[in-house]
């Protein structure tokens, strides 16, 4: 039975004197013994947090409270062990970093498809269907047919609209991401450029995951989270997905089959990459973290940063890519619901 609860949740809602919050918010996490991260923007919050199940529910409520939010939608899963070793409460410019100035989600944002629904919408060859996650996201798991946007961060969306997307030829345009706060900016963003239609898949993969059944999934692979899960599956369950701690590239078990992959050194990304140094370097520490396990201890480089290095960066969008969108017309999804609200409402 599963120790450890998993919860994420975010909400786009105005916190001015966010500052004042970090302080109050860290304390309360600290005192229930929550370990993760919780960002804080004058735009809203994100966070993502673990520790044993009844302590974090209670947890995440005084969050609510103390913020002062109607409600949240949180979305919780369970692991055998703490996927953070720290609780940080951190302040951001944005709680999602698009860094175009103006886009606000708080105004209006596309309209939600229930995970139940969103067949219906990718079966449909006239609506583009957009990954907005990172390239490296993408690589370990997709939707069939969905459109790779080729960005190695969100930072990279805008450009890859200008590149590909026009809203006079693409009238209806759906997207996806993790959890859904992404498509939130994404979708605004889009609105605001003047596309007539944007769809976005309410409680992102997590909740179609978590809610469709593995018989009519449409998804492909798995789905990488930004903890030390790494990734999950159907149901949400842990998949098995790990990082290279040389380059934080997630691999599936066919990466770790090729030659080129040392555990807790390198992988075929990064292995003519790293200098004998850094290559002895991370035996070293791969020989620690395994005497830390053997004692019952846990190291610090057993939950390293989920983010990979991106020496070698992730592929621009490819003409494939371009043309894949092309084919693509404008007919609206049946069973589309709700319009123009915040995700989290």
């Amino acid at each position: 039975m599963p120790t450890f609860a998993v919860s994420t949740f975010y909400r786009f809602i105005p916190l001015p004197e966010c500052a004042a919050l970090r302080a109050p918010l860290q304390h309360i996490c600290d005192r229930h013994g929550i370990k993760g991260i919780l960002l804080l923007a004058p735009e809203g919050l994100n966070a993502t947090l673990a520790g044993v199940p009844e302590r974090l529910e209670t947890a995440v409520e005084e969050i609510r409270r103390h913020v002062g939010c109607p409600e949240f939608n949180v979305r919780t899963s369970f692991c055998d062990a703490l996927p953070f070793l720290r609780m940080k409460v951190r302040l951001k410019a944005e709680i999602v970093t698009l860094g175009v100035p103006g886009t606000d989600p708080n105004a209006r944002t596309g309209t939600l498809v229930e995970a139940e629904d969103w067949n219906v919408l990718l079966r449909d060859p006239a609506i583009p269907v957009i990954d907005v996650r990172n390239g490296f996201e993408h690589a370990i798991g997709t939707f069939a047919g969905a459109i790779d946007p080729g960005t190695a961060s969100f930072g990279d969306f805008p450009t890859f609209v200008e590149e590909a997307l026009d809203p006079k030829r693409h009238m209806a345009v759906a997207m996806f991401c993790t959890g859904g706060i992404r498509c939130e900016k994404a979708s605004a963003y889009l609105l605001d450029q003047g596309f007539e239609t944007v769809y976005q898949l309410k409680g992102g993969i997590l909740s179609y995951l978590e809610r469709v059944a593995l018989q009519e999934s449409l998804w492909q692979g798995d789905c990488f989270v930004f903890d030390g899960r790494v990734a999950v599956g159907a149901g949400l369950k842990t998949a098995d997905v790990a990082l290279c701690y040389g380059c934080r590239w997630p691999l599936t078990p066919a990466d770790r089959a090729s030659p080129h992959y040392v555990e807790g050194v390198s992988c075929a990304r990064c292995a003519d990459l790293r200098s004998p140094e850094q290559q002895a370097g991370a035996r070293e520490r791969h020989r620690q973290v395994g005497l830390a396990d053997r004692r019952g201890l846990r190291h610090l480089g057993t939950v390293a940063q989920p983010t990979p290095n991106l020496e070698r960066p992730a592929p621009t969008l490819t003409e494939v890519g371009c043309e894949a969108i092309a084919t693509r017309g404008h007919a609206a999804p049946h069973g589309a619901r709700g319009g123009g609200r915040n995700e989290s409402r």
